[in-house]
């Protein structure tokens, strides 16, 4: 039954024609088909009299066949999606769990969270407060890194060089350097450099800080567009960082990048992989603290008072991804750890089962014992 109530403009109806005779006949035949349409449009609509001896029963009946039949065909392979688009919904299905994940670590979290998710297989990208500068803490060692890197491949500096440990080189939070004895203990700036990744040993940093340059490093980052990342003092210069002059950055430019690092905009393709070989060394860290221990992550955290943040590229199959997890204002520490141990477990939890299934989702692992 039609209601009056429903809003339904003639106007708004069209009817394809695909008779195609003379130019005058044509005109003549649309303009006869529009009314004729229009026409059965108005006796549809018509509230209902039995006494209206213009619109009967059989009439309304015929027009809402011959409507239906004009417009349902339409409507349904509107509704339909080609075969080719079917896979990547799916997977848009998959993008929307892992944003719910992320929306939940947020509501649990006292402190500020910021997301930036990459797929480097598609492009695709997921952003949560991504745009908000906050303190990187030592995740911005591997900005370090990539300069160092990119002063070797040009020469000015090299892996092998020696450098004798000094006494004023020892600052907090300087790990294995502290063991070692000053003014006797020679390494080599691959050494100083490991140190500076593996355990981020804060004296080893800023060695390789003094070497090649604070400004080089801003440098480069400017040369990449990431305006808003930088190297701003020296580690555990407090007086620095009392003054406000912390290392900073925001995790859509801490995903861009190690995006550029693995693209090959930075480094020959010989270096970017000596690069993330290096990045990749095992270490305590956030990302990869639930994800299988074969698994190969090239990240770097970072930890302050109130602040707790990683970021790098989980190896996940042909699937790989960059994620950045960056918190701060936390009124508890660990909470800002435990919310990027979870958002990482979420994400590689995804492109883990993108990077096996098939285009309409069939995981088949080695050891497959499901009936088909």
């Amino acid at each position: 039954m039609l209601h009056s109530g429903i809003l339904f403009h003639e106007q708004e109806c069209r009817v394809p024609i695909h008779y195609n005779p003379t130019p005058s006949r044509r005109n003549a035949s649309a303009l006869f088909t529009g009314q004729v349409f229009s026409s059965l449009v108005r006796d549809v609509l018509r509230p209902y009299n039995p006494a209206d001896p213009e619109v009967t029963v059989l009439k309304r009946i015929l027009c809402l066949a011959m409507f239906a039949a004009t417009y349902a065909p339409l409507e349904c392979r509107a509704q339909q999606s080609s075969p080719e688009k079917a896979p990547q919904e799916k997977e848009q299905i998959l993008w929307q769990k892992l944003e719910a994940t992320i929306n939940d670590a947020d509501h649990h979290l006292d402190g500020v969270l910021s997301v930036a998710i990459l797929d480097l297989s598609t492009g695709q990208r997921y952003l949560f407060h991504a745009d908000e500068v906050l303190p990187t803490a030592s995740s911005i060692k591997i900005a370090i890194l990539a300069e160092l890197y990119r002063q070797v491949q040009q020469g000015k500096l090299k892996f092998g060089d020696l450098y004798t440990l000094q006494q004023a080189d020892l600052v907090g939070g300087s790990g294995i350097a502290e063991a070692l004895t000053p003014g006797v203990t020679r390494l080599t700036l691959r050494d100083v450099a490991t140190l500076m990744i593996s355990v981020s040993d804060n004296s080893a940093t800023n060695i390789i800080i003094d070497r090649i340059g604070m400004e080089k490093v801003n440098a480069l980052l400017d040369s990449l567009g990431l305006t808003h990342t930088r190297l701003r003092r020296k580690m555990m210069d407090l007086k620095a960082a009392a003054e406000g002059r912390e290392n900073i950055a925001t995790p859509r430019e801490m995903m861009t990048l190690l995006e550029d690092l693995y693209r090959g905009k930075v480094l020959n393709k010989t270096f970017t992989e000596d690069f993330f070989k290096l990045l990749s060394i095992h270490k305590e860290s956030y990302i990869p603290r639930e994800l299988p221990e074969d698994l190969r992550v090239a990240n770097k955290p970072g930890e302050l008072e109130g602040v707790r943040n990683d970021s790098g590229i989980v190896f996940t199959g042909n699937r790989p991804f960059v994620i950045s997890v960056m918190t701060t204002y936390l009124r508890h520490e660990k909470e800002g750890g435990e919310a990027i141990i979870r958002i990482a477990t979420a994400a590689y939890q995804m492109f883990d089962r993108l990077s096996r299934a098939s285009e309409f989702g069939r995981v088949i692992s080695p050891h497959d014992s499901s009936t088909p």
